[in-house]
């Protein structure tokens, strides 16, 4: 059950604490008309079944220059409820990704009795510098170099990445670097606008939907296939999502925001 939690995380694409917008925060704000904008804070909980098993929370911290190269840096923690007896699950994953959306650097780490982290170093389009091991221990078990042939996606900067592509009919196949090897997500957009209900909202969003899938079927049991719905205005905020794995389905939806930034539109 661990894992299906993880790589419904990874795959949805598959942002609670509000701060005082600084200088630097207002050049961000979503009065600017980014979709990506820093101090954006944003909760969800996953449901399996009947039962609540945690919270994801995406956010924007900040905006940096790695390699005179202006980047956004973007978090998630993926924890799970503390008296759940079938899951225990603390993840922290981080992408660095550039104003088109692609990302610089990526580093994961799976808390556990030994904290393991995996590291993706993006050379343009042409390869991929990879580190896996044991952080506390400083223990290497993999260092190597993969050759790519374009830009490619990891599992957190494809979440900004579909939302910046929200407008339309269409479909896009897109590349995924996911455990030290290139893989494809289809993501199918669409441009008629659904009503969606979460609780905590009192009224109808206003949402547009993708579904899609990747073409390969995860030893987590998880189908490859997802559907997400994403509120229908200009930051193209997830509002809620399924995936499919063998036992069921796996459900996000959002449960905490930045009100003062935003709030989802009404149907």
């Amino acid at each position: 059950m661990k894992n299906y939690f993880s790589w419904a995380i990874i795959l949805l694409i598959s942002i609670n604490t509000y701060s005082q917008l600084n200088q630097k925060n207002i050049e961000n704000h979503p009065a600017t008309g980014e979709k990506l904008f820093v101090c954006e804070d944003l909760t969800y909980v996953v449901k399996y079944a009947f039962f609540n098993l945690g919270e994801v929370r995406f956010k924007v911290l900040e905006k940096i220059k790695i390699n005179n190269t202006s980047v956004y840096k973007t978090i998630a923690y993926i924890d799970s409820y503390p008296d759940l007896p079938f899951v225990s699950l603390h993840q922290v994953y981080e992408s660095y990704i550039d104003s088109s959306f692609f990302p610089l650097k990526f580093f994961a780490k799976n808390f556990s009795d030994d904290t393991i982290f995996v590291k993706y170093n993006f050379i343009d389009d042409s390869k991929v510098e990879m580190q896996k091991g044991k952080l506390g221990a400083k223990k290497l078990w993999f260092d190597s170099t993969a050759i790519i042939h374009h830009r490619m996606q990891d599992g957190l900067s494809i979440l900004f990445y579909t939302r910046m592509n929200f407008g339309g009919n269409k479909t896009l196949s897109v590349p995924c670097f996911v455990n030290e090897k290139e893989e494809t997500t289809t993501l199918n957009f669409y441009s008629e606008s659904e009503p969606v209900s979460i609780d905590s909202v009192d009224y109808e969003i206003d949402c547009l939907r993708l579904d899609g899938n990747t073409d390969f079927v995860s030893v987590y049991g998880l189908t490859g296939d997802f559907e997400g719905w994403f509120s229908n205005d200009k930051f193209s905020v997830p509002i809620r999502a399924k995936l499919n794995v063998l036992i069921g389905s796996v459900n996000l939806e959002l449960i905490k925001w930045n009100k003062e930034l935003w709030n989802p539109p009404s149907y």
